[in-house]
C-alpha cells in the first residue's frame, strides 16, 4: 500500500473514530441524565409544575452524598419548602455575609466567631422548625385520634379511617397522614407506615397513639374504645403542657437575654473607643479572653435551656 493510498484511509478511520466518540459521549451523557431524573423522582416529591427550583445543579449534587441524603430527610421533617441545594446556598451566603459584617464593624477576629454563630444558628433553626413541627401535630393527636375513633365506629377499616382523617386535618398532620395513606397504598404494612411517621416526629404522645393503632390492628381488640380513652389522655396532655410552657416562658426569655446582654456590651465598648476590639483581639491573651467569654454565655446559655426543659 502507498503512502497515497495510506494517507485517506488514515484520514476516513480518525473521522469514524471522531464520530462514534461523539455519539457514545452523547449517548452517556443522555442516559446518565435519565438515571439522575429516575433517581429524583424516586428520591423526593417533585415540585409543583412550573416550579423552577434554584441551585439545581448544587441539589442533585449533594443528593449523592450522605450529608445532603440527611440534610434532605431534617428539611423533610421540619416541612420547610426547601431543597438541600437551596438550604446550602443561603446558608453559605449568609455566613459569608456574617464574617464580612462581623469583621467590618468589629474587628478581623471576630469574622471566623461570626461564620461559626452562623452555622450553629442555621443547625438550631431547623431544630426549631421541627420542633415546632412535632408541638402542632401534637396539639392535632386529640383530633386525630377522634376522627379514627367516629371512623371505626361507623364501620371503616383503619387504613380507610387514616386517608379519611388525612382528608380532612389541616398541615402537618394531614400532610403526614397523607404519607402513611401513600406507603399503605404501595404496599406497606401498617406497623411500618405508622413506624416511619413516628421516626418523622418522634414524641410519647404518638408513640402512644402508634402504639394503640398497632395493638389493636394485630389483636383485632377494640379500637373505637382504645382510641376514646386516648382522645381523653391527649387533651389532658394538652392542657398540661400548656402551662408548663406557659410557666417557662420567663425562663426561656433569660436564656436568650444572657447572651444577647453579652453582644451588646462589646458593641458598646466597640463605639466608645474607636479600635478598642482591635487592640484587645491584637494579642494572644485578648483573643484567649473572647473565646472564653463566649464559651461561658454559651454554657450558661445551654445550661439554663437545660435546667427549663421539663419533659411532661
Amino acid at each position: 500500500m502507498t503512502l497515497d493510498q495510506l494517507i485517506p484511509l488514515t484520514l476516513g478511520a480518525t473521522l469514524l473514530t471522531c464520530v462514534l466518540a461523539a455519539v457514545g459521549l452523547r449517548t452517556y451523557a443522555a442516559g446518565r441524565a435519565q438515571r439522575q431524573a429516575l433517581i429524583d423522582r424516586l428520591s423526593h416529591t417533585p415540585a409543583p409544575p412550573g416550579a423552577d427550583r434554584r441551585f439545581a445543579a448544587l441539589d442533585r449534587r449533594l443528593r449523592r452524598t450522605p450529608f445532603g441524603r440527611r440534610l434532605d430527610h431534617r428539611l423533610t421533617a421540619t416541612g420547610l419548602d426547601l431543597t438541600p441545594g437551596e438550604f446550602t446556598a443561603y446558608v453559605t451566603g449568609g455566613v459569608l455575609a456574617l464574617w464580612l459584617l462581623a469583621q467590618s464593624l468589629l474587628s478581623p477576629f471576630f469574622g471566623p466567631l461570626a461564620a461559626l454563630l452562623g452555622l450553629v444558628a442555621a443547625h438550631t433553626f431547623l431544630t426549631w422548625q421541627r420542633q415546632k413541627r412535632i408541638e402542632k401535630f401534637i396539639n392535632q393527636l386529640p383530633e386525630l385520634a377522634r376522627l379514627l375513633a367516629n371512623g371505626t365506629q361507623a364501620g371503616l377499616a383503619l387504613r380507610t379511617a387514616i386517608t379519611m382523617a388525612a382528608e380532612e386535618m389541616d398541615a402537618p398532620a394531614g400532610e403526614e397522614l397523607t404519607k402513611v395513606s401513600h406507603a399503605l397504598g404501595v404496599g406497606h404494612t401498617l406497623d411500618d407506615a405508622l413506624g416511619e411517621l413516628a421516626d418523622r416526629l418522634p414524641s410519647r404522645e404518638l408513640v402512644v397513639l402508634v402504639t394503640t393503632l398497632v395493638l389493636s390492628n394485630r389483636a383485632g381488640g377494640q379500637v373505637v374504645g382504645s382510641l376514646r380513652n386516648l382522645t381523653d389522655t391527649l387533651e389532658q396532655r394538652k392542657e398540661t403542657r400548656r402551662e408548663v410552657k406557659t410557666q417557662l416562658s420567663q425562663v426561656m426569655m433569660t436564656a436568650y437575654a444572657v447572651p444577647l446582654i453579652g453582644l451588646t456590651v462589646l458593641l458598646m465598648m466597640d463605639r466608645a473607643g474607636s479600635g478598642v476590639l482591635d487592640r484587645m483581639t491584637g494579642t494572644f491573651v485578648g483573643q484567649a479572653a473572647v473565646v472564653v467569654a463566649f464559651s461561658l454565655y454559651a454554657a450558661g446559655f445551654l445550661v439554663i435551656r437545660r435546667m427549663s426543659r421539663i419533659d411532661v
